[in-house]
């Protein structure tokens, strides 16, 4: 039958036994879960979808931890008795009476019927077979293609800034399940192991190195760092305790068992899934491993699918599935494995990157339910116990929400072989189907033997891979420098100190020191005393300049100073066991070399070293050393201001005088015009009140007339006067007030002149005080042996 693009042919449903059960491959970007009792059929159902996926050009990455998983090989397109007949089992044959030959004819027989009423042809079949690319691979065993999960722990290409903690995550898992392989217990948060171990790894990784057990364990000892949080190492995890720590790990190594986890492809998800013109199906087989050493390897592969996912650009195809076939004691309810914190990682975030991940049980009561909430399609074959389908739909109801919990309940009762109950987020209502006729011949969990045999004509010698994958030579077309290498250190001048840095220096990773290297390079490191004094500045500042000086050469470069900050605790004085040395090109033998040395250091400081300060000239001022722009010009403008307020303060003592007279004159003139104007005031009324009494007199026939109005107008006369002189009076206090608004604006001025002067001299430049000769003295040269492989 014809399936259209990205879309999965399932099954078909069971109330319509001809409609196909056809699902969006979309559908598992939000992750799925396959649960049924053993015989129900889910894992020929994971095939299936599986077969569909890589139909679509979907890259697959399968854990199998039973071994069933291989059975995607098995596919026949002629479906021809003597495809099948290596495959059948003997021991069944002979149970059921009839030969492997007639066992495996009938087998063949069977599949065609199977296909043909699943409307699969034989060009379906060989479309997936030729279309897609499989590999089994065997960790800890060269059954299949090895892979090598230890013996490179390769640095992820993420981004510390933005992705540490993703990356801290991984560091994590790694640790725990190693840990847990060596029998050692150690919580990631407060066990010194785990802490120790995740410390070294995080700094190899910082500094862009990658590493291998080999490495980490000979890091345990003496660690590339010297404190773990505000301790000391010594002090968190003693020396002793951290041999300890190694031996145990080293036993791991030292097993002939755990070579062949050395063995193999490295473990790369991008090279697994990816590349190449046909989707790829990544199998790993763990059906060989012991409980702890399958912990190990999920753990570590989840992590790494993680860290791979999070390189992707988001989108809402599904660009990968992801399946586990048995994920019985990976997420449990209660406790946390190393495994599960990945896992569920992937649930919770995969989705945006285009990931699903489709886990398979037939344990329903051991799936953390909360965590499967994040699976939104659930497809449920027969259960063993009523326990069972509670659990089940228990989780159903938290990851689906609206789906008819009851009805599902009613459904997963009445199921048989290979049918099912899909409850889906996307669906309203549960729907019944049986699986399809898987194309791949169901052949049941496979041996090692038939791994091997699968795989024989994908295998390379043995190693090839791992090299091509760990070179580290020069690049094609560059030559590399020719060195002369010595198994002893090579002399030096009477009177040099001769040191082996302490790969725990925290400058060593600047001058490309590597911690697990055994050959050495010479450098000197220096300590010299600078004094830049200046009588004007009043500057009198001493630095201590400390600096490596690597590579060495004929020429002093100044690419060749490094400024580090050293300490006796970065040096060894005993020479590392079967270390080599490189030979240097200058003559550390010789007295001269060190005195020329450092007169070309003393001229290069001379060159290169100065101090800048800062100076504002107006008012004489110069920053301190180590005072920042900032600081000082809030310790200019504070200056200023304050020569701002004393010229204010002369101004006011130089005016104070005049103030005080114009002031004076003021009040003066202000009691002036209340006299006048009471006076003024009293006179008229006095007019008023005798003019009246003198025209009562009149009327009434007392006195004569001519002497009543002579004193009437001698009484005007006089109340105009005073109001004369009470209008002379406001005049005069008009001026007064007048000259001291013009005396104080005078002085408004002036204070603003002074301001704008003072303003203009704040201004800030720099001023460089450099060294001289005898401002330099060479305190110290000491030659220094760095590791650098």
């Amino acid at each position: 039958m014809e399936v259209e693009k990205g879309h999965l042919f399932i099954g078909f449903e069971i109330e319509e036994p001809k409609t196909p059960f056809v699902l969006d491959s979309s559908e598992f970007t939000t992750h799925g879960a396959v649960v049924g009792m053993t015989g129900s059929g889910k894992t020929g159902l994971a095939i299936t979808i599986l077969e569909e996926a890589l139909l679509n050009g979907i890259p697959c990455f399968i854990l199998d931890p039973k071994g069933d998983m291989g059975n995607l090989l098995l596919n026949f397109p002629d479906l021809a008795a003597s495809d099948f007949r290596p495959w059948v089992d003997d021991a069944e044959a002979e149970r059921q009476g009839v030969t492997p030959d007639q066992l495996a004819a009938d087998t063949a027989n069977s599949w065609k019927e199977g296909l043909a009423a699943a409307g699969i042809t034989p060009e379906r079949m060989r479309q997936l077979r030729e279309g897609s690319e499989m590999t089994i691979y065997t960790p800890g065993s060269g059954a299949g293609i090895g892979l090598n999960v230890l013996g490179s722990m390769k640095a992820p290409a993420l981004d510390w800034g933005t992705q540490g903690e993703l990356i801290n995550d991984e560091i994590e898992a790694f640790v725990s399940s190693l840990l847990s392989l060596a029998g050692v217990e150690s919580d990631p948060v407060s066990g010194p192991e785990h802490i120790l171990l995740s410390t070294i790894i995080e700094s190899f990784w910082r500094a862009g190195r990658d590493l291998d057990l080999a490495t980490l364990v000979g890091q345990v000892p003496q660690p590339p760092f010297r404190k773990l949080g505000v301790f000391e190492v010594d002090t968190f995890f003693p020396e002793k305790d951290r041999m300890a720590l190694a031996i145990r790990l080293n036993g791991l190594l030292a097993s002939p068992s755990f070579a062949a986890w050395l063995e193999g492809v490295p473990l790369d998800i991008g090279q697994m899934l990816t590349g190449g013109d046909k989707a790829k199906a990544a199998i790993v087989y763990l059906s060989h491993l012991s409980d702890a050493e399958r912990m190990f390897v999920v753990t570590l592969l989840f992590s790494k699918l993680v860290s791979w996912f999070r390189t992707q650009p988001g989108t809402s195809d599904l660009r990968a599935l992801i399946y586990m076939d048995e994920v019985f004691g990976y997420v449990p309810p209660t406790a946390e494995p190393p495994s599960k914190k990945p896992i569920l990682t992937i649930l919770k975030q995969a989705r945006a990157h285009g990931v699903g991940l489709i886990l398979s049980t037939q344990n329903p009561v051991d799936l953390d339910y909360k965590a499967m909430s994040n699976a939104a399609t659930w497809m449920i074959g027969r259960l063993q116990t009523e326990n069972d389908k509670k659990r089940i739909l228990e989780g159903i109801d938290s990851a689906t929400g609206e789906v008819d919990v009851g009805l599902v309940d009613k459904q997963i009762s009445d199921l048989e072989k290979r049918q099912f109950v899909m409850a889906s987020a996307r669906a309203p209502e549960p729907i019944l189907f049986s699986s399809r006729f898987a194309m791949s011949y169901l052949a049941g969990p496979l041996t090692r033997d038939r791994v091997s045999t699968l795989m024989a004509g994908k295998k390379t010698s043995p190693g090839t891979e791992a090299a091509a994958a760990s070179s580290t030579g020069p690049k094609a077309g560059v030559e590399a420098p020719i060195e002369t290498t010595v198994p002893i250190p090579p002399k030096v001048a009477e009177g040099v100190v001769s040191v082996f840095l302490d790969p725990a220096a925290t400058w060593a990773g600047e001058v490309g020191a590597d911690p697990s290297a055994s050959h050495y390079r010479p450098a000197v490191t220096a300590t010299v005393n600078l004094l830049y004094d200046d009588t004007k500045a009043a500057v009198n500042h001493q630095e201590v300049f400390e600096a490596v000086v690597f590579p060495l050469g004929p020429v002093l470069t100044p690419e060749a100073v490094m400024e580090v900050d050293h300490d006796p605790r970065d040096f060894r004085s005993e020479s590392p066991e079967s270390a080599t040395f490189s030979l240097p090109e200058v003559d550390i033998d010789t007295k001269t070399y060190w005195t020329n040395l450092s007169k070309d250091l003393t001229n290069h400081l001379l060159g290169s070293r100065k101090v800048t300060l800062y100076k504002n000239d107006a008012l004489d001022l110069f920053s301190r050393p180590g005072e920042t722009e900032e600081d000082f010009a809030t310790r200019v403008t504070a200056a200023a201001e304050q020569a701002v307020d004393e010229a204010i303060a002369r101004l006011r003592d130089k005016h104070s005088a005049r103030l005080e007279r114009a002031q004076a004159a003021l009040s003066k003139a202000e009691n002036r015009v209340a006299d006048t104007e009471a006076a003024a005031g009293s006179k008229q009324t006095e007019e008023l009140m005798s003019g009246a009494g003198d025209l009562i007199g009149m009327l009434l026939g007392k006195g004569g007339r001519s002497n009543p109005l002579g004193q009437a107008a001698r009484r005007r006369s006089a109340s105009s006067e005073a109001r004369e002189r009470a209008e002379n009076a406001r005049a005069a206090l008009a001026e007064e007030q007048a000259d001291l608004e013009e005396l104080r604006a005078d002085l408004e001025v002036e204070v603003a002149d002074l301001e704008d002067e003072f303003a203009a001299k704040i201004g800030i430049e720099e001023v460089e005080i450099s060294l001289e000769k005898t401002d330099v003295r060479v305190v110290e040269l000491k030659l220094v042996w760095i590791p650098t492989g």
